[in-house]
């Protein structure tokens, strides 16, 4: 696709995640709309899929680590045409396909369900195990958050992928330096992330976890990389896309009143 196309991609999962928070009045719109670039350039320009045929066994796999940020997923998947868009207003109720946290039993297009921060790297790495095990070229890509870095199994992980040095392996740190109690240096301190990832065996890249070309340019150097798992570090901005989120802690969760969402929506431009 066009550098325009994927980028309103980017702008319609932003205010797809914001008009469903505030419908159902429930989520996690920092650590979604944070994410929102790099899911547009991965299901609108990177990955081999087909909403068609979700199960189809050559397709690329991806896992959404942190969970609670599902959202913005969930609006790409719709986007792309795994669902009707009116199933978004679905979000968290009762008997609904888009739970809280991805559920792969429910919702067409998600790989792997996930929830528990720490996990999705150790699931990932036996995904693309499998890959070469059965001879399969899919590749497999995973988005972890920054503060997720504090959980132990992480480091297994990490340590897992370099040893078996799954190169079909890409994943993202959305290191937006905050978490749900405060900044990440406060809480528990992740920094240097691309030197702690190096130093287990990876070959790291750092970008602007908002620019399309950026991102597209880093994918396109992971490909080429042979013997090592790729680590894709994203400097992002919690809350990007809506001026009074940006950079705030206290809309890790939260719901928006009638007056910041219309703030919002007006800041994101346009409808869906």
């Amino acid at each position: 696709m066009e550098l325009l196309e994927i980028k309103e991609a980017a702008r319609k999962i932003r205010r797809d995640t914001i008009d469903m928070i505030y419908k159902v009045k429930s989520g996690h719109p920092g650590g979604a709309l944070s994410i929102a670039d790099i899911l547009a350039v991965l299901y609108f320009s990177e990955m081999r899929i087909d909403p068609e045929n979700p199960q189809w066994e050559d397709r690329d796999r991806f896992v959404l680590s942190k969970g609670h940020a599902c959202t913005s997923l969930y609006a790409a998947l719709s986007q792309r045409g795994y669902f009707p868009r009116e199933k978004l207003w679905t979000l968290r109720q009762y008997k609904s396909i888009l739970q809280g946290h991805p559920d792969m039993k429910s919702t067409p297009g998600i790989d792997m369900s996930s929830g528990s921060l720490g996990q999705g790297l150790s699931i990932a790495n036996g995904m693309a195990l499998a890959a070469r095990l059965q001879n399969k070229s899919y590749r497999v890509y995973v988005v972890l958050g920054d503060g997720e870095l504090e959980e132990g199994q992480v480091w297994e992980a990490a340590m897992t992928a370099a040893q078996y040095k799954l190169d079909n392996l890409f994943a993202f740190v959305d290191a937006n330096a905050l978490q749900i109690n405060g900044t990440t240096d406060d809480v528990m301190k992740v920094e240097p992330i691309k030197g702690k990832f190096e130093m287990f065996g990876w070959h790291v890249i750092e970008v602007d976890g908002h620019d399309i070309l950026a991102l597209q340019k880093a994918l396109q150097t992971a490909k080429n990389i042979k013997g090592k798992p790729v680590m894709i570090v994203a400097k992002t901005i919690k809350g990007k896309g809506v001026s009074f989120m940006e950079g705030q802690a206290k809309w890790h969760s939260g719901v928006l009143t009638q007056e910041e969402y219309e703030k919002a929506v007006a800041g994101l431009g346009g409808s869906c």
